[in-house]
């Protein structure tokens, strides 16, 4: 049985109000058009699901396929059961002199089943990923571009990019700015960040920027890599179009743009990079979840094991 709608309980009592007093006053009492009350006294049968809501869609429409038209598509599907729409409304044209447009080809088709259907994708399980414990294990390195709202006075139209490291077990991270993003900028902070660890890295993950590495169009190593092998560094370069494998320094970025970039504004490169000291120590200060709302700095000093003192944790100028 159909279920009875708050309208149709509304609709029935102005049936019965009209029966009961008439029209006029019904319309008067409901606040409503006369026209209104006969419409639904006249639709009213006895039954109340008699005032529910009937559809509003045509019965006809006056350029609809015609009988003729239906045939085509039918016979000519039949013969080409692969072919794609637009060729199949240009075989149509020719054929028979269709004059339907493309969308409306495609209506009737989806009404009377003749597209293909798509299969349905397998949706692809990521690996869980497996978070290094052990400090200096894996640091990922990306670069972010300064948003040029930020830079005035002598910045002024020129181009500001900040190289970001993150340790992934502790979450440490060290920033700085350059004015280039290339190989020499890559291996220059490569060397900064070597430094500012307290601890040795033992593997550098980035994605396959060119101011990292070539190896998708090149067997040379750039500085960047010759740098690593210099310095015992495992490399390791994230499948291509895998963002989300350097997620954390990705992350990261996006936390750099709501908390820093979006309230920044730099005068100077000296202006810059002190403002980035700043906010690089407030960031290294702050709990975060995944270390049980501990600091970098704090889950370094209570969790882990290190050589060097942490009084070595500030931005490199």
């Amino acid at each position: 049985m159909n279920s009875i709608s708050q309208d149709m309980r509304f609709r029935l009592s102005i049936v019965k109000s009209c029966n009961r007093v008439g029209a006029t006053k019904t319309a008067i009492c409901y606040k409503i058009t006369r026209q209104f009350v006969y419409f639904w006294v006249q639709r009213f049968n006895g039954d109340i699901h008699s005032l529910a809501d009937h559809s509003h869609r045509p019965h006809h429409h006056p350029n609809q396929h015609t009988d003729t038209e239906i045939k085509w598509i039918k016979n000519l599907r039949r013969r080409n059961p692969d072919m794609g729409l637009i060729d199949f409304w240009l075989r149509l044209k020719v054929l028979h002199n269709y004059s339907r447009s493309v969308s409306s080809l495609y209506r009737v088709m989806r009404a009377l089943s003749m597209l293909p259907v798509k299969k349905a994708h397998k949706k692809r399980i990521n690996k869980p990923y497996d978070t290094p414990t052990v400090p200096g294990a894996k640091i990922q390195i990306d670069m972010k571009y300064v948003p040029t709202c930020c830079l005035v006075g002598d910045l002024k139209g020129t181009k500001l990019y900040q190289y970001t490291a993150i340790n992934e077990a502790s979450r440490l991270r060290y920033l700085a700015f350059y004015g280039e993003h290339s190989t020499y900028s890559s291996t220059k902070f490569l060397m900064e960040c070597i430094k500012f660890f307290p601890f040795k890295i033992q593997c550098i993950q980035t994605d396959n920027r060119f101011e990292f590495t070539n190896r998708l169009v090149s067997e040379k190593k750039t500085l960047f890599e010759e740098a690593l092998l210099q310095n015992e560094i495992v490399y390791h370069p994230i499948r291509p179009a895998t963002p989300r494998h350097n997620g954390k320094v990705e992350r990261s970025h996006r936390e750099d743009q709501k908390r820093f970039y979006d309230k920044a504004a730099f005068y100077s490169l000296e202006d810059a990079s002190s403002q980035l000291k700043k906010y690089l120590n407030k960031s290294n200060n702050r709990p975060t979840r995944p270390l049980g709302y501990l600091s970098p700095i704090q889950f370094l000093t209570n969790t882990l094991i290190v050589n060097t003192s942490l009084t070595n944790l500030q931005i490199i100028k």
